[in-house]
């Protein structure tokens, strides 16, 4: 005949720590061996990380678009000055297209870079499949550094550089202070760009050709007093919707 002995106390004991280990066992597989896992698998942070990126780079596209489609009213705008002998007029729209035009070589440049972060994440894919692991990446590294300065896509660039450090792809980015020197190395080509820039536009009416320089301007029609006015509150304007598109 079966009898039921009563636990002791030492059994009862023995028994609560044996569940507590087990229940510590089961956190530690739930959090990995290294520490909490990531809320999101590797490949899945890359994979919209690449999503973000393509949708930033439409951003840029559209941004080309509205400067090239303001340039293109500036143009005709200085054709119309150069008509009335508004020298004065010329350059300082011509200075507006030298400005602009540089603004849509920069974001063609990011255009460039933000490419060049896509191709490394299809490789760091590659890298996971071998691996397990996401890879660091200097060329990644200097890319993002170069974006998160883009006005138009700064603060996704941002986060995105952030994620990227939490996943040991990129170190902690330090600001730089190489941008003032750009200044200065518009000043000293701004005159040449502004006088090729009128004298393509106004047919060699004004500025100089590229290939030679000449001092004289051609004959030009006196200045129309009665549309002064509206001159300067149309450039005024034009350089305001430039002014916005730049920043």
């Amino acid at each position: 005949m079966l009898t039921y002995e009563p636990l002791t106390n030492n059994a009862v004991l023995k028994n609560t720590n044996n569940l507590a280990r087990l229940a510590n066992v089961i956190v530690v597989m739930k959090m990995g061996l290294f520490g909490k896992t990531q809320d999101k698998p590797p490949k899945d942070l890359v994979n919209e990380w690449s999503l973000k990126i393509r949708k930033e780079m439409r951003v840029i596209d559209r941004q080309i678009r509205d400067i090239q489609r303001e340039e293109e009213k500036v143009k005709r705008s200085i054709k119309d000055a150069a008509k009335k002998g508004h020298r004065d007029v010329c350059v300082v729209l011509a200075k507006e297209m030298v400005q602009s035009k540089r603004a849509v070589s920069k974001l063609y440049a990011s255009k460039a870079q933000m490419n060049s972060v896509l191709l490394s994440m299809k490789n760091q894919l590659s890298v996971l499949r071998v691996a397990g692991a996401l890879q660091k990446s200097t060329e990644v590294m200097k890319a993002m550094q170069s974006l998160v300065k883009i006005p138009e896509i700064q603060g996704t660039m941002r986060e995105l550089s952030k994620e990227m450090m939490k996943a040991g792809i990129i170190e902690e980015m330090l600001e730089d202070t190489f941008e003032s020197m750009e200044d200065d190395e518009m000043e000293e080509a701004a005159e040449a760009e502004v006088d090729r820039i009128l004298f393509e536009i106004t047919a060699g009416a004004l500025g100089k050709a590229p290939s030679k320089v000449t001092d004289a301007l051609p004959e030009m029609e006196p200045p129309a007093a009665a549309s002064e006015d509206e001159s300067e509150e149309d450039i005024e304007e034009m350089q305001s919707r430039l002014a916005a598109l730049r920043s």
